[in-house]
């Protein structure tokens, strides 16, 4: 992937919900310009969510998802309904497609009440206003268009651009950790589990923002470190490993360096890096048979010394000393009540957009279940937490030995 493209979870997600037949598939082509989503007169006929990562002027990357019909029926209506749930959970604008004949339903009506539970800014959108004699009464956030005529498509799009100003909150990778000039040395190991001919998610993403704080990069395996940083005429002002490097790493990066790991920076980035060292504190007291979801975001092919389904349940049975059961989700799979689970042990979640993950520890904190993420993890198991939340002053006073 380019460092230039902006990956899904780095982009604005737009989904549009209504009723069967309203009229969100044709809404969804007119807006984005395209036959994205197959249209037709039969109820039911978008039976799966259809999403396009696509530059939807005047907003910029979006992704677009059109969603089955909310009032689906049967036990295939059931499942496209819960399909249409999960999509809710990543949403960052909603656009409610409402029959303008026919007028808000009790599901619509259902879905405004899911909406604002979720604090989703959304707009409703009257589409068929052809069809109206008398037009209709709106209020601010709504508007009347007809996908048929391409009527308030254009004010449509507006009003999203306009909702979405500013929503994608900005949130530090290192950006207050380094200052223009800085050197930055960036370990990222090669085995069997790294991709052919590219880095990885959080690496692409933490070099381009060291670029943009016009800083410099250094990159290199775990085992070329040393000789790197003998080589530098200048201390880094920060080191940077992947997490199951960490041990090995830490051995070598004297201790006035600030050194932590790509999968704490993205614990900040992407979720909450202060509830997930709370988290990790459950390690310390699993018991025989507690169980534990491991969660990974997305959906790689899985090798024989996978790091979600391998290595980490290696290491917290080493680590606790329990015969600890396991359960395992990836990709958009993730229980909607974990309150089964003594602990969630997630991924960085760098394929997951910002709500999506939020929604993930929210679930968690609602359980009553601690939620702890692989580079605070392997940290905690390996005694280096400590190390690796020093550049983090906020998080690292929680955790700091006393008098230190």
């Amino acid at each position: 992937m380019s460092l230039n493209a902006s990956p899904s979870s780095e982009r604005l997600h737009i989904s549009f919900f209504g009723m069967r037949n309203a009229g969100k598939s044709s809404l969804v082509n007119a807006v984005t310009g395209q036959e994205l989503s197959l249209v037709s007169d039969v109820k039911g006929t978008t039976t799966d969510p259809v999403k396009k990562a696509m530059e939807l002027l005047p907003l910029g990357p979006v992704v677009i998802t059109d969603t089955p019909g909310y009032d689906d029926e049967g036990t295939l209506g059931e499942m496209r309904v819960k399909k249409t749930k999960q999509v809710l959970e990543k949403t960052d604008f909603a656009v409610l497609v409402v029959d303008a004949v026919l007028g808000l339903s009790q599901n619509d009506k259902e879905l405004i009440s899911m909406l604002k539970a979720k604090k989703v800014p959304f707009i409703v959108a009257y589409n068929k206003a052809d069809l109206l004699k008398d037009g209709i009464s709106l209020n601010e956030n709504e508007l009347a268009v007809s996908a048929l005529l391409g009527s308030g498509i254009t004010e449509l799009k507006e009003k999203i651009a306009k909702a979405a100003v500013g929503m994608k909150k900005e949130k530090p990778v290192i950006d207050d950790l380094v200052s223009p000039g800085d050197t930055v040395v960036l370990v990222t190991p090669i085995d069997e589990s790294a991709p052919k001919g590219r880095l990885i998610l959080p690496q692409q993403i933490t070099l381009r923002n060291i670029l943009d704080n016009n800083c410099s990069a250094v990159v290199c395996r775990e085992t070329e470190l040393e000789g790197v940083l003998d080589s530098l005429c200048v201390k880094p002002r920060l080191v940077i490993t992947d997490s199951q490097a960490f041990s090995f790493v830490s051995k070598i990066v004297p201790e006035d360096i600030p050194l932590t790991s790509f999968s704490i920076v993205f614990a900040r980035y992407k979720g909450d890096l202060a509830e997930l060292v709370r988290g990790a504190v459950m390690l310390k007291n699993l018991a025989d048979e507690d169980k534990v979801l491991i969660s990974e975001g997305c959906t790689h092919h899985r090798q024989c010394n996978d790091i979600g389904t391998v290595k980490m349940p290696g290491w917290i049975k080493s680590f606790t000393g329990k015969n600890i059961s396991f359960s395992f989700t990836s990709g958009g799979d993730f229980p909607e009540n974990p309150g089964e689970y003594k602990l969630v042990v997630h991924c960085g979640g760098c394929m997951l957009g910002d709500k999506e993950m939020a929604s993930r520890i929210e679930k968690c904190k609602n359980a009553g279940v601690p939620m702890v993420n692989y580079g605070v993890a392997i940290a905690m198991m390996h005694g280096i937490l400590e190390r690796s939340l020093e550049p983090f002053s906020d998080v690292y006073e929680m955790i700091k030995p006393q008098g230190k």
